[in-house]
């Protein structure tokens, strides 16, 4: 049901690999809107150790997280029981997340022009001062894991008929958020989740899988498909800014994640955006006189602006005492 891709052929050179890559793409995110990618090039040991940081990070006490809780740029902690997508339309959410979770964006230098002007979700990252090489793991996946959705880059452009690079000055600096979450495993009131249903803000989010399920996503049907685990794979879906560029081509998949039974599991999605400044409007292969474009154009940033304020706010996490579940 979800596709899997080999990008074996494609990252060495194989002569046709683009091409017969590029239509399997095309194919995954114009049908079911997932695929899940193997041979991806990752290091297996890194991804590893990004989960044992993960780990580390949500073992240490609740005071101590939110001594680095959310900032304006949505960095940082985010503790459980504060935040949903509420914007959602594929579901009526009105209970929040039963995850917890630490973001992390970009790193910048100090004379980094975008985070001297100040702009939002350009600013600086939040890091424990007392976690030996956490920002140093961190950091080292988030750039292997850009660089991967980089690659696939010309992979999309010739899947929608476009020249190659077509997409690339949009990504020399990409805008991207990573996520390190916890799902403890508790008991769910009726209509909560870990995640609830959703679609992602951002042009594709890339999974390091593991064996311990959670994600869903849901099918045209309105039933919901478990992701299958594959070893030392990614799954990987379309995000709202790639159906808006495709206009409405590519699918931006509703998914879940359900809280785990009997251990906790831990997770590292990446969100791959372009350029904030990037203006999203129809690309031109997917419009026509019987097929209009049907966003209006926006600007990545503020797009996320919309959907940051009215789903992450950060004010939210001054707001209550901590959520402790029924485990």
């Amino acid at each position: 049901m979800i596709p899997v891709l080999d990008l074996g052929p494609y990252l060495t050179g194989t002569p046709g690999a683009l091409a017969t890559t590029a239509k399997q793409l095309k194919e995954a995110l114009e049908g079911v809107g997932f695929f899940i990618i193997v041979n991806h090039g990752v290091p297996r040991p890194l991804i590893e150790r990004t989960f044992a940081e993960a780990r580390r990070f949500h073992a240490r006490p609740y005071e101590t997280k939110m001594a680095l809780r959310m900032n304006e740029h949505n960095n940082g902690y985010m503790a459980m029981g504060r935040y949903a997508v509420w914007t959602s339309e594929v579901n009526a959410n009105d209970k929040p997340d039963l995850n917890e979770a630490f973001f992390v964006k970009r790193e910048r230098a100090a004379d980094d022009p975008l985070l001297r002007s100040g702009r939002r979700f350009v600013g600086p990252n939040r890091w424990p001062d007392d976690l030996p090489g956490f920002r140093e793991t961190v950091l080292a996946y988030t750039d292997a894991v850009d660089a991967l959705g980089r690659r696939l880059l010309p992979v999309c452009a010739v899947g929608l008929d476009l020249p190659p690079d077509y997409f690339d000055g949009a990504f020399a600096e990409s805008q991207f958020s990573f996520r390190l979450s916890h799902y403890p495993p508790v008991a769910a009131e009726p209509n909560q989740f870990g995640i609830a249903p959703h679609t992602d803000a951002n042009f594709l989010t890339f999974l390091a899988q593991t064996e311990v399920p959670g994600l869903q996503l849901r099918l045209p049907s309105g039933s919901w498909l478990d992701v299958p685990y594959v070893p030392d794979s990614y799954a990987v879906n379309a995000g709202d800014m790639l159906h808006r560029w495709t206009n409405g081509r590519f699918k931006s998949t509703p998914h879940r994640a359900v809280p785990p039974v009997g251990r906790d599991r831990y997770a590292i999605p990446f969100f791959l955006g372009p350029h904030v400044d990037t203006v999203i409007a129809c690309l031109p292969t997917c419009q026509s006189a019987a097929d209009p474009p049907r966003f209006t154009p926006i600007t990545y940033d503020d797009y996320l602006r919309w959907w940051y304020d009215a789903n992450y706010s950060a004010a939210v996490q001054d707001e209550a005492a901590p959520v402790s579940p029924t485990t």
